[in-house]
């Protein structure tokens, strides 16, 4: 097959540490680190195949690349594709699902650990350790999460690894039960007001819909305990960003750790870049690299593989359209 296949943003998957002897098996492979919407439109000319981590594949784009038969999403989420117009257009779109669930899962608890324990405070502070006469320092509270009730937002396969990792801490483990959602299962789905008041760590892990979209807002945040945290690894249109600083100002919940923005990347001016700028000391952010393991992301090429032979072959492995 003499394919030609254009990464978009390399950059974005690839630190020169996962093997793309798969993908360049598949064709001529073109690389490049990452690629403007103009740019775009200039590189796919020759592509059959394209590959995109975020750089965004419009109408335009796809009309740019008479060739073009399959759109490979590097990632799960499709929200940086045309779906409508690659359907018009006769286009299969492909993402990959299940690659990043440990990753998340782990990167979940590597937050939480850090907010219950204050250990990324400690650690910034050593110039600090000499100045105590016992060593021990007791500046900042460190909790246990055995006994705490873990409340999680969409039991998909990442909800789902969250919640054994939280069993296997000693935590209870809820859900967020939606109204005539059921409460058969080994997790019990609580009602809304119910499951924000019980919950000491509320993740989320639902997909952003216009139902789900600040879903996290004054009105919810106000439910939750003053010593309750917020974990988001999914979306960042899940959460009204002004809203979860005040929270965070005002005390109505204890902390909350972020690994997604909206916009990504961030504004300077972004609410959660001028707060931590500002002092607010119990805002955990990371750079949308909960997904980002040597190993999720060698699965996530190896699906790419799988995805395209599969659409060889006439089979719909992975279509979202």
């Amino acid at each position: 097959m003499s394919d030609t296949l254009v990464f978009l943003d390399r950059a974005t998957t690839d630190r020169g540490d996962v093997d793309f002897s798969g993908i360049e098996s598949l064709g001529r492979l073109v690389s490049h680190a990452t690629s403007t919407r103009e740019e775009t439109r200039v590189r796919l000319g020759d592509a059959d195949i394209v590959l995109t981590n975020k750089a965004i594949v419009g109408a335009e784009e796809m009309d740019a690349a008479p060739n073009l038969k399959l759109i490979q999403v590097v990632a799960t989420g499709v929200n940086n594709i045309d779906l409508e117009a690659a359907r018009a257009r006769g286009l299969a779109v492909c993402n990959v699902s299940g690659y990043s669930t440990e990753a998340v899962a782990q990167h979940v608890f590597a937050s939480l650990l850090n907010l219950v324990s204050n250990v990324h405070r400690f650690a910034a502070e050593p110039e600090k350790w000499a100045q105590s006469p016992i060593f021990t320092r007791l500046d900042y509270p460190v909790g246990e999460l055995a006994g705490k009730t873990l409340g999680i937002v969409g039991l998909g396969s990442i909800g789902k690894a969250v919640a054994r990792i939280g069993a296997a801490f000693g935590m209870k483990v809820v859900a967020f039960g939606r109204e005539g959602s059921g409460s058969s299962g080994e997790i019990p789905r609580l009602a809304p007001d119910e499951f924000f008041a019980q919950a000491d760590a509320v993740t989320l892990h639902c997909p952003l819909t216009t139902e789900t979209k600040h879903f996290i807002n004054a009105s919810t945040l106000a439910k939750m305990k003053p010593s309750a945290f917020l974990i988001n690894t999914g979306r960042g249109d899940l959460v009204n960003e002004s809203d979860l600083v005040a929270a965070l100002h005002d005390g109505t919940i204890r902390g909350a750790a972020v690994d997604v923005l909206t916009p990504e990347p961030p504004s300077a001016d972004h609410p959660f870049l001028a707060a931590v700028s500002g002092g607010l000391e119990n805002l955990f952010i990371t750079p949308h690299t909960a997904w980002s393991a040597l190993e999720a992301r060698q699965r996530l090429l190896d699906g790419i593989v799988a995805n395209v032979e599969a659409f060889r072959r006439c089979e719909r492995l992975n279509r979202v359209d």
